[in-house]
């Protein structure tokens, strides 16, 4: 057996993952040697206790590396180990890399330039329209959005990113042939078409409970940075940031309503000294170094704006809107329209989820729309 198979066998088993795999391989020099070591080598130094020992050598015996790579590339996949030069090098210098992944798509090494957003999967139309439009901005500014395809907020970010024509890279917790959720499944087909569907779990693996917090690790290990878009106290976007916290990433968190409990675990991250993004320019500085300056703000003007497309007449009203809230009259009056004609471009600005009614005939830009020249 050839030491990328080692790395795809012990991969497929049960019990044991990369450190107690990297410990076997500090103690017998080489993943090949685990493979053809007995217990009394297993057992030495105590990584593994008898009954693990015995585990391994009955797991090695029945799995076939060689039946799991065809049965990747029967699903358009491959699987990639640390010997690979495309295994990516961000996830080389984590505490537990992946033994294997499994690809379906692309990698690319810009995509060490990648910021991951995250966020409840029961979340507000708020939520996803953030997500949506920091993941557009991020994409067509040359970074790559990463998450994990769950309902909600990760899906707001693959789609945002993917409107923004950039590369998107979505981490399953789950095998490649248990997606979750199965209505994500056209989702992922084009994520694999513009970037790349990526898992850790043999063919077989249900997600569950414990798969989950072992792909946060991975979201958070691709990328440079991990924004908390909303998250309760207990959702798995704050086990994500954990991860990112313990590998030296940078963690922003935006910030909602204060009676929304969705809100509840960004503004906990930013209490404890998270950074607050109220737009992309927050991410952006954070990172200005890797944008070229012709980008820095290109993405701000209203020509920009994902799938809506804006008359002359719209745009002077989305501008006169740039400043603050304000009422009907005063904005007739700003733009010098009448009242009839504003009210029936309000009304379709309204439909194309650019502005709000406020009480009081008050008008509002939505998020993402807000801006500054």
């Amino acid at each position: 057996m050839t030491e990328r198979e080692a790395y795809i066998l012990f991969n497929m088993m049960e019990g044991i993952g990369p450190v107690r795999v990297r410990s076997l391989i500090e103690r017998l020099g080489s993943i090949t040697a685990i493979v053809s070591a007995g217990t009394d080598d297993l057992l030495q130094g105590r990584a593994v206790g008898p009954e693990l020992a015995r585990s391994i050598i009955a797991q090695r015996e029945r799995l076939d590396p060689a039946a799991e790579e065809e049965a990747a590339a029967r699903h358009d996949a491959r699987i990639i180990t640390p010997l690979d030069n495309e295994y990516p090098e961000p996830l080389r210098n984590i505490y537990d890399p992946p033994l294997a992944l499994y690809v379906r798509g692309t990698l690319d090494p810009k995509d060490r330039h990648g910021i991951a957003l995250v966020g409840s999967r029961r979340t507000t139309h708020y939520g996803r329209q953030v997500a949506d439009r920091l993941a557009y901005q991020l994409a067509r500014t040359g970074f790559t959005v990463l998450s994990g395809l769950a309902r909600g907020i990760d899906t707001a970010a693959h789609e945002g990113a993917l409107k923004g024509d950039g590369r998107t890279l979505a981490v399953l917790g789950g095998a490649l042939d248990k997606l979750y959720p199965a209505e994500n499944r056209d989702l992922a087909d084009r994520i694999a078409g513009q970037g790349a569907v990526i898992s850790e779990f043999p063919f077989g693996r249900e997600p569950d409970r414990t798969t989950f917090p072992m792909r946060n690790r991975i979201v958070s290990g691709l990328s440079m940075g991990v924004v908390v878009v909303e998250a309760g106290f207990k959702s798995g976007a704050l086990h994500t940031a954990d991860a990112a916290l313990e590998q030296g990433r940078t963690v922003f968190a935006v910030p909602g309503r204060v009676d929304t409990p969705t809100s509840r675990g960004a503004h906990q991250l930013i209490k404890n000294g998270a950074k607050l993004v109220e737009d992309v320019d927050d991410i952006l500085q954070e990172f200005e170094f890797l944008v070229p300056p012709d980008k820095q703000k290109a993405e701000r003007h209203l020509e920009a704006r994902p799938e809506v497309q804006l008359s002359e007449e719209e745009q002077g009203i989305v501008k006169a809107l740039w400043g603050g809230e304000q009422d009907v009259d005063s904005l007739a009056r700003e733009v010098g329209l009448n009242s009839a004609r504003i009210s029936a471009l309000l009304i379709g600005l309204e439909m194309k989820r650019v502005i709000r009614m406020l009480p009081g005939r008050v008008v509002e830009l939505t998020v993402g729309w807000k801006d500054t020249e």
